[in-house]
């Protein structure tokens, strides 16, 4: 589950070597169905002090960097949000990260950015890449560096700024209540007499009205199951129906310290769902037609998310806005913030029946927000867009493949 904005990860673990040649040869993975505990290997968490990426000394280990930019604007724009971030006093301490220091990293943006508005076609882009920088690959799972993406979005619900009979499920702003440290992460509870306790859990907020009467409605759905997959997604377009249809964006503010479980692998790993057609589409069929079923589910998943008004948004865990096929999110404890990526994996494209065809997808990213589920170097999740068909492209999303980060030689 990815958090958008999500909270920020732990302090950066530093003193790992830089690593070693990865491969005698390049080659992409390309698999889109996963029994569970094979995406449970993806989501091991490292040992402490070490860190996710490693330098590739091979030439014949990089990937295919002559790729056509999809859009030059929207790249370019991502690449001076990655700069806005790094140019603020903060982003300095998560560097040095491996060999990488603060100004490396701004430079080599500098640098991509440079080659990227000259109009280089693929071909000389990818030759001045081998030329001026070094590449670094995830080690991602078990080592073996392949890495399982999944993809986000902000999709666009119906709500209410007031509950009725048909609006009932809320979204709450953060409570005074919840412990997180200077980096967002969740501690938990505060008691009136300073014990630190674990926060609520879902059901006990949804069903047992622990938030309630605090004053902490920031706006109301109609959909429980929507209500959730706000929490999923980290951020929403609402679309207020009794204020003339007008847009309201909420982003995260924050989330308890409870484990998160994914509705998905619960629905497989009881046989409502076969894991080979699992998708959003197929969990809100699943539910649709079994409506008694869908609480039970939720609760397994003891997260909670809370949200803010989000004007601009939505916005990755940089505070930067996020841009659709360009921001991935990643566990930023193990990956440096805002820096240059490139993901070679698949991702689902809409064809003129309607049907989605997994296809390809080999692009230049900006590593610029965290994942809620993503504490390893074995996963990614790509931001996709706004709206019904990103939602349905995001729930269409898995596939393994490889992601690495270019910095400019020093």
């Amino acid at each position: 589950m990815p958090l958008r904005p999500s909270a920020a990860a732990l302090v950066l673990a530093l003193g790992a070597a830089a690593g070693c040649a990865v491969h005698t040869a390049y080659e992409p993975l390309r698999v889109v169905s996963l029994p569970a505990p094979s995406r449970a290997e993806f989501a091991e968490e490292l040992p402490p002090g070490e860190l996710a990426l490693e330098k590739v000394t091979d030439p014949a280990a990089w990937p295919e960097l002559a790729v056509p930019i999809e859009d030059r604007a929207a790249l370019l724009e991502a690449i001076e949000r990655s700069l806005h971030y790094l140019a603020k006093p903060s982003s300095r301490r998560y560097y040095p990260y491996l060999d990488i220091s603060h100004g490396r990293v701004v430079r080599s943006l500098e640098a991509f950015r440079d080659l990227v508005s000259s109009g280089l076609g693929p071909e000389e882009l990818a030759r001045a890449l081998r030329q001026r920088f070094e590449l670094y690959r995830s080690r991602g799972r078990r080592g073996t560096g392949e890495v399982l993406f999944t993809g986000y979005c902000e999709p666009i619900y119906e709500a209410a700024l007031r509950p009725d009979a048909r609006f009932r499920f809320p979204l709450y702003r953060r409570p005074d209540d919840l412990v997180s440290t200077e980096e967002g992460v969740p501690l938990g509870r505060r008691l009136p007499d300073g014990r630190l306790v674990p926060y609520f859990t879902r059901e006990q907020i949804d069903a047992g009205g622990a938030l309630r009467g605090r004053g902490l409605e920031l706006v109301w759905l109609a959909d429980p199951l929507e209500a959730y997959l706000v929490h999923v997604q980290g951020s929403a377009r609402l679309r207020l129906v009794h204020e003339g249809g007008r847009l309201l964006p909420v982003g995260y503010a924050g989330k308890t310290d409870r484990p998160y479980r994914s509705l998905g692998q619960a629905l497989v790993r009881d046989g409502k769902v076969a894991k080979e057609e699992m998708s959003l589409g197929a969990i809100k069929r699943h539910f649709r037609e079994r409506p008694a079923e869908l609480w039970p589910y939720l609760f397994e998943n003891e997260s909670y998310v809370f949200f803010r008004v989000a004007e601009g948004g939505p916005y990755g865990s940089l505070n930067e806005r996020v841009t659709p096929r360009v921001t991935i999110a990643t566990d930023k404890s193990v990956f440096p913030r805002a820096a240059l990526a490139f993901a070679d994996c698949r991702l689902p494209r809409p064809q003129p029946d309607g049907s989605l065809e997994q296809a390809p997808f080999r692009a230049f990213c900006l590593d610029q927000d965290t994942g809620g589920a993503i504490r390893s170097a074995g996963r990614c999740d790509i931001f996709l867009g706004t709206g019904p068909e990103a939602e349905r492209i995001a729930g269409a999303t898995m596939s393994v493949g490889r992601l690495f980060y270019l910095f400019l030689k020093e």
